[in-house]
């Protein structure tokens, strides 16, 4: 990868940009707009949300405003945890597309596997959900279709009724916390791993040992973190809502960790916290 253009390529053909702008905890409104204007103008093609972040019509407003077509770009929103069902997703989608303004989605992922809402019956609520999402896919309003937060039996859970497998898992993927089972058993099933979080929301940026990375690297740690995940292969999604912060951690592309580092930085075990237990969390 060689610059925010350079893609991945997913099992069904379709191409992603290698690095995407994440907008969790992007508040609506001028914040998140002028964020996701000052990626575009970063060179960022690649923008992630989600109905749970409840931004996507800034998101959508910036895509506007940034004059950048809208083919040039690839946008991924995410399914809530409180929609599951046929006819429930189909109209999710459409309240998401109203919001984002556009005629078609790039990606559009199940956020969570096991919501507390659908504990007793998370499979049959994502199996219903998932035929909605293969309608969508096949009549293409949307170009690929995967999953977040998904561990292995998740995802075997929904591979027993699927037609179109996933083309991503979107988890948590930053330092110390690399979910090695989950990534092995998606590499084997062809499914692109999404980093989010490659900051731990904040905490790896008081690391010592990230620290005296950056020093060496004559880089920033949020600099370090995006260039790990995509020497471990990741799709990483950094986030900031600061303009040059974002430019900055573009910034990934002259620059090449030693071998030993990444796996350095891999074996910080549990040093910026693991990923929240989806079949236990309250959400």
């Amino acid at each position: 990868m060689k610059s925010l253009k350079d893609c991945f390529k997913l099992s069904n053909g379709v191409e992603i940009p290698c690095v995407g702008f994440g907008t969790f905890q992007a508040a609506d409104g001028d914040e998140c707009t002028n964020a996701v204007i000052a990626a575009i103008e970063a060179g960022y093609v690649h923008i992630d949300t989600a109905q749970g972040y409840q931004n996507e019509e800034s998101v959508g407003n910036a895509v506007k405003k940034s004059g950048v077509p809208r083919e040039e770009l690839f946008i991924t929103t995410k399914l809530t945890n409180k929609i599951r069902g046929y006819d429930e997703t189909i109209a999710a989608f459409e309240e998401s597309m109203k919001k984002l303004d556009m005629e078609y989605l790039d990606l559009f992922l199940i956020h969570w596997p096991n919501p507390v809402h659908f504990r007793d019956n998370w499979q049959d609520a994502n199996a219903s959900t998932w035929k909605a999402f293969e309608y969508l896919y096949d009549t293409k309003r949307i170009r690929s279709i995967g999953i977040s937060n998904f561990l292995p039996y998740h995802t075997d859970a929904l591979l027993k009724n699927a037609k179109v497998p996933p083309h991503v898992n979107q988890i948590r993927l930053c330092p110390g916390d690399t979910q090695d089972e989950n990534v092995d058993y998606c590499r084997s099933k062809n499914i692109l791993l999404q980093a989010y979080s490659p900051f731990g929301t904040g905490q790896i940026f008081d690391v010592p040992e990230m620290k005296k990375l950056a020093e060496k690297y004559n880089k920033t740690i949020a600099q370090i973190c995006v260039r790990w995940c995509l020497q471990r292969d990741y799709l990483p999604l950094p986030k900031s809502v600061t303009a040059a912060r974002i430019k900055e951690n573009a910034d990934v592309f002259s620059f090449e960790l030693e071998t030993a580092d990444v796996q350095l930085i891999a074996d910080m075990k549990g040093i910026i916290g693991y990923s929240k237990d989806p079949d236990t969390t309250a959400f």
